[in-house]
């Protein structure tokens, strides 16, 4: 007996129990589109979270307080160590540095109340972070020398307290309940990132210092954000920062009370997270397939014990043990080849519907269907139903003759 034939009798044997074999399709059909559609989301939410990223800029360098947990005498970051960065001679990689006060604060206006995260900026902050303006001006020198009581709005903060975020300049907000003077709404940017870039406040960093994010050091900050010239320039640019800051705190290369990011670190930890994330989701997904098989080993032990004569009667004519392995293998690697080809398709459709829900619902997030992935889901489905299909084949390959001909 030649493949061909043992799978047209496969094809036969199966229609002739529509409903059965429909169920037992089923569940490599539900298996298959699970893992599709988890990996594929996976794999979108992680496009998503590094595009943010990279959005951030190629050539940043964040710089925060805390480094070798043995260190003594550790000291904060500071104002003066911003100033010392921005020395072109000790750090002529450097084009612009940006000291950040940042905080969680409650902001109400017209008896609506929020809670956000609030940042204190100087003038420089605007093009170092590349934060752009829809509406009114960024934070000035002006502002800061005066310790103005002004505010840079994002947009879903101005949502939530004005339910609009257009013609608000001039309007007051009050921060931790003082009052504050709206000089400024941000570009809508979105929240796809580990931190909603639209749900913030800005405010001038000498105020944040005064009257809102008071630290036990003076002229302390959180973090200083510095640019190199080009993204080549970072490593270097990194170096003197580094450089400029012992030299400052007086610590020694290896006990650092500093540490300093860049692009690259938070893209290989969110990409190490997203990876974790998306393998988790498809091995539980996997879990139905492992389901599906089993139920095509129910369904074929069952068609073994219903064609008992049958089989007999094939051996007394000269089949082969081997002509019935194949037989009934043929059988269950259809039914699992069939699932995986509807599974497929219904991993898609899922991806699709999560992509619209999530553009109707303001998510950046567009699963990615891969070739690989559609391999691995169907390719895992054959071995399932190969694997779960063997011992029902194997038995009937080994029922004597005589026996399965007297069989009721």
């Amino acid at each position: 007996m030649n493949y061909l034939t043992s799978y047209l009798l496969a094809l036969e044997s199966l229609t002739a129990n529509k409903l059965r074999s429909a169920l037992t399709v089923l569940g490599i059909v539900i298996g298959v589109g699970a893992v599709i559609a988890m990996l594929s989301i996976g794999r979108g939410a992680q496009n998503t979270i590094t595009g943010s990223i990279e959005g951030i800029g190629t050539n940043l360098l964040f710089v925060i307080s805390g480094g070798a947990e043995d260190v003594r005498n550790a000291k904060p970051l500071t104002l003066t160590d911003a100033e010392a960065l921005q020395d072109s001679f000790q750090a002529p990689s450097v084009i612009g540095v940006a000291p950040l006060m940042q905080g969680v604060a409650e902001v109400s206006a017209q008896g609506e109340t929020a809670q956000t995260t609030l940042d204190g900026v100087t003038a420089d902050y605007e093009w170092v972070r590349n934060a752009t303006i829809a509406e009114g001006e960024f934070v000035n020198e002006t502002h800061l020398l005066s310790r103005s009581a002004v505010v840079v709005l994002g947009v879903k903060v101005a949502d939530n307290l004005f339910g609009r975020h257009e013609g608000l300049v001039g309007e007051t907000v009050r921060i931790e309940g003082q009052p504050f003077r709206i000089i400024g709404i941000l570009e809508e940017k979105g929240g796809s990132g580990f931190v909603d870039e639209d749900d913030r406040v800005i405010v001038p960093l000498t105020t944040a210092q005064s009257r809102l994010l008071r630290r036990s050091t003076p002229n302390r900050v959180d973090m200083i954000i510095v640019q190199a010239l080009d993204a080549e320039a970072v490593p270097q640019a990194s170096q003197e920062v580094a450089d400029i800051l012992r030299a400052r705190h007086r610590t020694e290369i290896g006990a650092d009370d500093f540490t300093i990011f860049n692009q690259q670190d938070f893209l290989d930890t969110a990409q190490t997270i997203t990876s974790v994330l998306t393998i988790f989701l498809g091995g539980i997904a996997a879990i139905s397939l492992l389901v599906g098989g089993i139920g095509i080993m129910n369904i074929m032990l069952v068609s073994v014990i219903e064609r008992t004569r049958e089989i007999g009667l094939r051996k007394a004519l000269g089949a082969r043990k081997r002509d019935i392995l194949i037989q009934f293998l043929a059988e269950s690697s259809l039914l699992s080849l069939t699932g995986g080809i509807l599974g497929i398709i219904l991993g898609w459709l899922i991806s699709l519907a999560v992509g619209a829900i999530a553009a109707a619902s303001n998510a950046d997030i567009n699963p990615v269907i891969g070739l690989d992935s559609v391999l691995l889901a169907t390719l895992f489905s054959m071995a399932v139903g190969l694997f779960f299909g063997l011992y029902p084949a194997n038995r009937a390959a080994n029922l004597e003759p005589v026996e399965a001909l007297r069989y009721e």
